[in-house]
């Protein structure tokens, strides 16, 4: 390397430090990171490794020619209160492009209080938006024992706030085979591997617009 262009490289590195981006990334041009902040449901709970709907979002993407590298910061149990409290570290340490929001099924299974849910709901959008990311906030239903007026509005939850920011929604995560008691884990609430790839189909239409082109 000449002296000019070890000049050059060592000015980008120098600037690349001082506005925070360490400077292995930024030398080797890190892809963009698509980010996914959810519950057991993109865990993969019950799954065996590398078969959830996130890695065959992963494995989509790649084949497909997208430049989008996926972290998947789901955790089983999570609730909309955990993930709000934890995004701040995740948006700092990730810098996501795009952030998929599946949270709130949790809330609800445990008859949460839907008000709380909402705003934290709203707090986790705002945060994402802010850090300049886009955002796709997939929903998720109850069993109808919870009664009707309970279930009706933590369905227009996810809705709700996706109409505030004007961010696109998945209104219901098991659309299509959630009556399907073979596609579900002895559990009823966890998908089988069977059903990841549905899980995927129905994430995708909403998704892709926000990744831009593919390579």
């Amino acid at each position: 390397m000449s002296t000019r262009r070890r000049f050059l490289a060592a000015t980008s590195i120098g600037l690349a430090l001082a506005a925070g981006v360490p400077a292995p990334l930024f030398a080797q041009g890190a892809a963009p990171v698509l980010l996914v902040v959810g519950d057991s449901i993109s865990a993969g709970y019950g799954l065996p490794a590398g078969v959830g709907w996130v890695d065959l979002l992963a494995a989509r993407l790649k084949e497909r020619g997208y430049p989008q590298r996926v972290v998947n910061a789901s955790i089983s149990g999570d609730t909309t209160a955990g993930g709000r409290a934890r995004l701040p570290a995740l948006l700092k340490q990730h810098r996501p492009t795009v952030v998929v929001v599946e949270l709130g099924g949790n809330d609800g299974l445990r008859g949460g209080d839907l008000r709380a849910a909402r705003e934290n709901l709203d707090a986790i959008v705002t945060a994402i938006q802010r850090a300049g990311a886009r955002v796709l906030i997939v929903g998720m239903r109850l069993p109808p024992n919870y009664g009707p007026v309970y279930t009706r509005e933590f369905d227009a939850l996810y809705r709700s706030v996706a109409n505030a920011h004007k961010v696109p929604v998945l209104p219901y995560f098991f659309d299509g085979f959630g009556e399907r008691n073979e596609l579900f884990q002895q559990d009823r609430i966890h998908p089988t591997a069977a059903a990841q790839p549905l899980l995927l189909d129905n994430v995708w239409p909403v998704l892709a617009p926000l990744l831009g082109k593919p390579r």
